[in-house]
């Protein structure tokens, strides 16, 4: 792996604008591929308009791609956008959707092509949760199945949220992986030189490099 992974605790284009300049200074990119595929439900054109204030602010261009369903996730002309980019944005709260649409997909296979390339993959919040195996469930705070992008780690996003009695209970359930506990403004990084902290995340368990 040439390229970085980062998984940032929340804030999707409004929390990350320092990290979020390093991470385009360092993969090259002067265009972002952005998936709100995780908001498919919500509002996703809202999403791809924040990242594009983002952009503008940033100075990098925004390519925003409605990759809502399966059928998408598969189309040539989005994959291709994807695997020749040199850095994608994932946003969005619905993990258990984004899971569906892009697992075992010609787009989640080119999410790699960037990485070996030495781009940059960029997940926030549930959709940060779901790239890893396992993934922590939304529907009650427990483990299931997730895209296995990163492996051995589960994330437990946008933090601050949580009730201590929660974060408890759900870092009990943890048997075998780390549990990386991520308030907004927080990431980890998995770069070609190992694993980075940023902010203030809290790691339980060893991370596999």
């Amino acid at each position: 792996m040439t390229g970085t992974i980062a998984l940032l605790g929340g804030g999707p284009f409004v929390a990350n604008d320092d990290l979020d300049r390093r991470l385009i200074a360092d993969s090259g990119a002067s265009e972002v591929v952005v998936l709100p595929t995780a908001d498919a439900f919500e509002q996703p054109r809202r999403m791809i308009q924040t990242a594009q204030a983002w952009g503008e602010r940033l100075g990098v261009t925004v390519d925003g791609r409605l990759v809502l369903r399966r059928a998408d996730a598969n189309e040539a002309g989005h994959a291709a956008a994807v695997a020749g980019a040199r850095m994608v944005y994932l946003a969005g709260d619905s993990p258990l959707h984004l899971r569906s649409v892009l697992k075992d997909t010609a787009l989640f296979a080119a999410l790699a092509q960037v990485v070996a390339g030495g781009g940059a993959v960029v997940a926030t919040g549930a959709s940060a949760a779901c790239l890893c195996d396992p993934m922590t469930d939304p529907r009650g705070g427990a483990f299931t199945l997730g895209l296995g992008f990163v492996e051995g780690l589960a994330l437990l996003t946008e933090s601050e949220t949580m009730s201590p009695e929660r974060l408890h209970r759900t870092l009990k359930l943890a048997n075998g992986f780390a549990v990386g506990v991520l308030p907004t403004g927080s990431a980890l990084l998995r770069t070609a030189a190992g694993w980075e902290h940023v902010g203030s995340p809290e790691v339980h368990g060893e991370l596999i490099a």
